[in-house]
């Protein structure tokens, strides 16, 4: 099954790599993991619902202690430092430097990613958060996600990256908006290319949103794809996603693999829905996102946090925003979390 919203998919009838089907007909799920493998699922009922009420002892989660980190603080502030150091050098803009936290799962055979959804939707609402539940195709993944990483409806296509991160308006810095805007000219380029020419805008800059916790600066950029471009050339040319990733991109990209220890997977990747009927879709960058990795010898949940490195970043600062953007969601997933904001 598959959640989205309001929107409830089940009776798989399909299960594809190819993102040409995407163009063909149904509704389908789509999980990209930041790595490139792709999982489209197409359902044959879709339904709208509200997310229920969590039901006591659903999911059973790990203690907010028992995380482990892909990347300490030394390490992941040693990494900040080096990407800096490839600033100085003129080789990047700015990287994204990503840790994976995993814990395992005290009941593996009960977890329910749906059921840490119904958590989620109360602790830590978000805008496109959802649930992809395919355990025999290896996807089971509860998504809390701000960011919008492609939207369409019809030929008009739409992406929403997020750039800047504080507890409040005030905490916002140049660093931030100098950071957004950097992304917003990377985004603005990958959708030129299969975007009709002179169609691309960006409406909105650096606009403050208030999440659970936490302010982020977003801004849109909006186009009108080209004839004979689909899903295909899309998904080629805007993945993975600018914002988790830097700018220039493919620099970036070669930074994050020598610095970073662990594959992110659906984490920094693209999780949502089309509608090939309708030529409708919302993916989501799958940030602020859980999953169960039932690979490893013992089932794991594993989470993904980071943060965008600028020259004007603070190794600490750096660390600090990794984890503020982290505490929320581990304490949902612990059962830890109150509605009331504090944690027991």
């Amino acid at each position: 099954m598959a959640r989205f919203g309001g929107l409830v998919a089940s009776e798989l009838r399909d299960v594809t790599s190819d993102p040409s089907a995407l163009d063909s007909s149904g509704f389908w799920a789509v999980c990209a993991d930041f790595e490139g493998r792709l999982v489209c699922a197409r359902f044959g009922t879709v339904r709208t619902e509200p997310v229920p009420a969590p039901v006591p002892g659903a999911w059973r989660g790990p203690g907010v202690g028992d995380w482990v980190s892909s990347l300490d603080r030394a390490a992941y502030t040693a990494g900040v430092r080096r990407i800096r150091e490839h600033i100085a050098a003129g080789e990047v803009y700015q990287a994204n430097l990503c840790r994976v936290m995993s814990a395992k799962l005290p009941d593996p055979a009960a977890a329910d990613v749906d059921a840490l959804t119904a958590l989620l939707a109360r602790g830590n609402p978000a805008p496109y958060a959802g649930t992809i539940r395919l355990p025999a195709h290896g996807v089971e993944i509860a998504t809390a996600s701000p960011e919008l990483f492609l939207s369409r409806d019809g030929r008009t296509v739409e992406s929403g990256p997020i750039k800047g991160t504080g507890r409040t308006e005030a905490d916002l810095l140049e660093k931030d908006h100098a950071e957004n805007v950097m992304i917003v000219d990377l985004v603005r380029n990958d959708l030129g290319r299969v975007c009709a020419t002179g169609s691309v805008t960006v409406p909105d800059l650096c606009v403050v949103e208030k999440h659970p916790g936490l302010v982020h600066l977003v801004s849109t950029v909006r186009g009108r794809l080209a004839d004979g471009a689909g899903w295909p050339e899309l998904l080629t040319a805007a993945f993975p996603p600018g914002s988790v990733t830097g700018a220039p991109k493919s620099s970036a990209l070669r930074i994050i693999e020598s610095l970073e220890t662990a594959p992110r997977g659906p984490y920094c990747g693209g999780i949502g829905w089309v509608d090939a009927d309708r030529a409708t879709a919302g993916l989501a960058v799958g940030i602020r996102t859980f999953w169960i990795d039932r690979t490893a010898a013992a089932p794991v949940l594993r989470f993904g946090t980071g943060a965008g490195i600028t020259w004007g970043s603070d190794p600490e600062r750096e660390w600090d925003e990794t984890e503020l953007k982290a505490a929320r969601l581990l304490a949902v997933a612990s059962g830890a979390h109150q509605e009331t904001g504090r944690t027991a």
